[in-house]
């Protein structure tokens, strides 16, 4: 059996199993599904952007625009979706802290209406600490791009 067929894919996660997964709660829980997650390699989540969403009130009234920490939060997000898929249940639930955000990049805005596709790679992981690359993008357009690094702590 080839290293490939060896890999677990989960196809799709819906909204009642990343909140099994990750702590975040409505308003604050920034992707709506999971798909193609490969345990312990990359995950795809997928945001809807909804003119409901309670930033868009300030963000702005006349240009409603999704604010860039947040689809930096959707990437950390999927990223903590990716950690509890690759490390078990026994995960599920735990805090994921940032530790850094680096070479961050906006390309497009994202408005009311757009799917949001957030692509997250695990670069490399020591102990607790994981290190991720993202690319967030409406239509295979860019919108975002990241690298971050993130502790999983334990509740205390």
């Amino acid at each position: 059996m080839s290293e490939t067929s060896e890999k677990k894919v989960v196809e799709s996660l819906d909204i009642e199993q990343i909140i099994e997964a990750i702590p975040h709660r409505y308003p604050f829980l920034m992707i709506d599904r999971v798909v193609d997650v490969v345990p312990d390699e990359s995950a795809l989540g997928l945001k809807n952007v909804s003119i409901n969403e309670f930033y868009f009130q300030g963000h702005f009234p006349r240009r409603p625009v999704m604010p860039g920490v947040l689809i930096i939060e959707a990437m950390a997000q999927t990223a903590a979706v990716l950690v509890v898929k690759t490390l078990g249940p026994e995960m599920a639930g735990k805090l994921v802290y940032f530790m850094s955000v680096d070479n961050c990049r906006f390309r497009r805005p994202v408005f009311p209406g757009d799917q949001l596709f957030v692509h997250v790679i695990k670069k490399h992981r020591r102990r607790n600490v994981w290190k991720f690359e993202a690319t967030a993008k409406v239509d295979d357009e860019t919108a975002a791009q990241a690298t971050y690094a993130a502790m999983i702590l334990e509740d205390t």
